[in-house]
């Protein structure tokens, strides 16, 4: 039986940013490309993925389609950065022409240096073949455009008018303490040094926020200035924002007459919408689609959050009649090694999208069948009741975590009461179910379809090497699956798997 769970892509494989496109009969993933482990966020140059529209569980690698080093910006030092050589998210348009315009900016380590250049892009005939150096975004006069914060663009052709979408924002709430404020404006001035004063102080709107500018056909020159459409934090009192304005991620789609507005939040965690009849002004705010964390999930709160959270991108897609959000999670408790997940949603007759669940089953039609072996790193649940916000770089607190090491890839640092989840698994009666852990923990898991729901237990002693242990089940139906470990140390655990009856 062939299945597909979260993340889709490879374990190997760290694709954030998730922008899916559908071209022709296939689905195309272009994002970021963390590395394994790595030490900043976007290490590697940009590489695609396919699928085609009507068999999602087989992800073709399309190979690397563009190299920062095409972009002449690459060579620009940025002090204290490094060079500018880091391809940050971006997002893909067919171009009136026929070809493919991908869009992009340039950051360098640790994302220093990564408001001030210009939005770029490059062109391809093909939507997954190598793509060449178009050119940056300018005004008629050849100056760059670079108001407000020239950052992770989206791109929309409709019918032939091609709008470009951008911003970036401090997540921070307004003030009206003078010393705060003053505060506030230095973070501002050495995030962005290359901006005036005039233009860090305006509030007529200000440099932090989503913007749209149209472009004309060329797909380089700006038609129209840009326009604020969505407010940061700082200047969300009163627009309908508050709590969920602007951060980050700007991505766009148009469904029907309506323009959804799809976007990284100021709670860092989630991806929100926001809708519109008209492609640059009046939106609206609409909700939360999904959060790394299941925060606000029946009123789920941060300090429960079900997983370690971090930043979020994505967007959303409609395949072969159903609509999905693609997302991403972080592993190796860091923000810099982020893989790529998918979930389907309903978007309702009044437009709204209701928030879903993070599970494993993401893209399967259906529950994961309970029946072979599976990675724990699959885990959409991983917690020890009191899981971090990453944030930028790497926590060293003692919590679980999805790592590796060479070529095996497992959920580390399990300690007592900490629990992982697989939703959702379709389950047919009495079987055996087994675990392959080692460390030097010892003690129990107990199995549940529930949380307190208890279906087995499964005990287990120190073990340098990996060793399996099992325990008898019995349940039917479509149930998620839970290891809730209590004992003393740390264990590690690499796969599950299920045996039926013969």
């Amino acid at each position: 039986m062939i299945q597909v769970y979260n993340p889709y892509l490879p374990l190997n494989e760290y694709i954030p940013d998730g922008e899916p496109h559908v071209f022709g009969d296939r689905v195309y993933i272009y994002g970021s490309h963390d590395r394994e482990g790595g030490e900043t966020f976007c290490e590697l140059d940009y590489v695609v993925y396919s699928a085609d529209v009507h068999d999602l569980t087989e992800w073709k690698c399309e190979g690397t389609i563009y190299q920062s080093s095409k972009d002449p910006h690459s060579k620009e030092i940025v002090k204290g950065a490094g060079e500018r050589k880091y391809l940050y998210a971006p997002d893909v348009v067919q171009g009136t022409d026929g070809r493919y315009y991908l869009y992009y900016a340039l950051s360098a380590f640790a994302g220093k240096g990564g408001f001030d250049g210009p939005i770029s892009v490059a062109v391809c005939d093909t939507p997954a073949g190598e793509y060449q150096y178009y050119g940056d975004v300018h005004y008629p006069d050849g100056r760059l455009m670079l108001d407000y914060l020239s950052f992770d663009p989206g791109v929309l052709n409709d019918k032939g008018r091609i709008y470009l979408y951008y911003g970036w924002a401090l997540p921070m709430k307004p003030v009206k303490n003078r010393m705060v404020q003053k505060m506030y404006h230095r973070i501002m001035k050495q995030m962005f040094p290359k901006k005036t004063d005039a233009e860090i102080h305006s509030k007529d709107p200000g440099i932090m926020g989503a913007n749209v500018v149209e472009l004309e056909p060329d797909m380089l020159t700006v038609k129209e200035p840009p326009k604020r459409i969505i407010p940061c934090e700082m200047d969300a009192v009163g627009s309908g924002f508050e709590n969920h304005a602007f951060f980050e991620a700007s991505s766009i789609r148009k469904i029907d007459d309506t323009y959804y507005f799809i976007y990284s939040s100021s709670a860092n965690h989630e991806l929100c919408y926001a809708t519109s009849k008209y492609p640059d002004r009046d939106f609206r705010y609409g909700g939360v689609i999904i959060s790394n964390g299941d925060i606000g999930i029946n009123g789920r709160k941060e300090k429960d959050r079900v997983a370690a959270t971090g930043n979020n991108h994505g967007s959303i897609e409609r395949i072969n009649g159903t609509w999905y959000i693609f997302y991403h999670r972080h592993t190796h408790m860091s923000s810099n090694s982020r893989q790529g997940c998918a979930e389907r949603i309903r978007i309702c007759e009044d437009g709204s999208v209701p928030q879903v669940k993070m599970t494993s089953c993401g893209l399967n039609q259906g529950a994961l069948a309970a029946e072979g072996v599976y990675p724990a790193v699959i885990a959409c649940n991983l917690t020890d009741g009191r899981m971090p916000h990453v944030g930028n770089g790497k926590s060293s607190q003692k919590k679980p975590y999805i790592t590796h090491e060479g070529e095996e890839r497992f959920i580390t640092q399990i300690r007592n009461h900490t629990l992982l989840g697989y939703k959702y698994f379709d389950f047919e009666g009495k079987m055996n179910i087994y675990l392959v852990t080692r460390g030097r923990g010892s003690g129990r898991f107990l199995v549940c379809n529930r949380p307190g729901d208890i279906l087995g237990e499964i005990t287990i002693q120190p073990s340098e090497c990996w060793i399996e242990n099992e325990t008898r089940i019995d349940v039917e139906g479509i149930h998620a699956l839970y290891f809730i470990f209590q004992g003393k140390g740390s264990v590690e655990m690499l796969r599950f798997g299920f045996q039926k009856d013969a």
